[in-house]
């Protein structure tokens, strides 16, 4: 899984940084990591150098294989908030698209094949025994 962080100009890159986001997001997801081929972050400060509630703003876009990306954000006054609130918020979003997955290939309660040929197997052996009961 590839993980590109992107800031804006209000923002100071750095190595640290990039490696920190990377890690938070690894450790956050890390159960999803055969399932995704990469994640984009976006990190910005919406009020650039005012200060402000909520200015900081984390965006986490996640790209599934074979599937459509999924994005979140989160806001919050320190921009180790908003990533955290991102990966908590994206691991939601995979967890709930992975597990609506998951229900559609689990056969439907009493359509398995194993109960019919079960069934199958109970109804010829209690037609045998009437068969011989009868005759």
């Amino acid at each position: 899984m590839q993980i590109q962080v992107n800031s804006d100009n209000h923002i100071e890159s750095s190595i640290r940084l990039e490696e920190w986001v990377k890690t938070t997001v690894e450790s956050t997801l890390e159960r999803y990591e055969e399932d995704l081929t990469r994640i984009e972050v976006h990190l910005s400060d919406e009020n650039g150098d005012k200060p402000g509630p909520h200015d900081m703003r984390c965006q986490m876009e996640a790209r599934p294989k074979g599937h459509q990306p999924i994005s979140v954000t989160h806001k919050a006054d320190t921009l180790e908030q908003a990533i955290d609130g991102a990966a908590v918020k994206l691991d939601h979003a995979l967890e709930h698209l992975f597990g609506k997955l998951r229900q559609r290939r689990a056969p439907a309660p009493g359509n398995s094949t194993e109960g019919s040929e079960a069934d199958a197997l109970l109804q010829e052996e209690f037609l045998e025994n009437e068969q011989a009961r009868l005759g």
